[in-house]
């Protein structure tokens, strides 16, 4: 058996029920929560809430982030030519709602510390990849950013943060000796 799509088939393309149709889908995809970030040409830490997140390779150690095209973020990721992946831990919902509002005092409101490729929140994530920057390509109103992982730190062992169905959730902890 095969399948085929018929030659006069027309996928459509940017129309508001097609962009709704895939927003409700991806909403049924959960995923992790990080929060990227870098500093900027001024010295200033920038970051913003990332579920557009996922592993690339192992060799070499690659990841990669979607962000949003005109961020200062990104801007900041793209001059520096480096970023961190904060991933966050369950217990950090505030600070993934904090870093996705766009608040400018985001980095006055949350503990961090500078890491070697942008700065570390050690009080929400669970590890921290610092990355440097290799082939950012645009993607739509995005801007897909492979990042070479050179440095992985821990800070703690509870379950990572997700996000799905508009909401945020975690796995159940593992109970002693389970």
């Amino acid at each position: 058996m095969t399948d085929s799509i018929d030659a006069g088939t027309r996928v459509p393309r940017g129309g508001r029920v097609v962009d709704e149709d895939f927003r409700a889908m991806m909403r049924g995809f959960p995923t992790g929560v990080a929060v990227v970030t870098a500093l900027g040409p001024d010295g200033r830490a920038r970051g913003m809430t990332c579920s557009s997140l996922c592993s690339v390779s192992l060799a070499p150690p690659t990841l990669l982030a979607c962000l949003r095209e005109g961020s200062p973020t990104l801007a900041a990721v793209l001059v520096r030519g480096a970023f961190a992946v904060n991933l966050l831990h369950a217990d950090a919902r505030r600070t993934a709602e904090l870093f996705a509002s766009g608040a400018p005092d985001r980095f006055d409101r949350v503990a961090w510390r500078a890491g070697a490729a942008g700065p570390h929140l050690p009080a929400a994530a669970h590890a921290v990849a610092d990355c440097a920057v290799r082939s950012p390509v645009p993607a739509g109103d995005h801007v897909v950013v492979f990042g070479e992982v050179y440095a992985v730190t821990g800070y703690d062992d509870r379950g990572p943060l997700l996000y799905g169905l508009r909401r945020y959730g975690s796995w159940p902890r593992a109970r002693p000796g389970a």
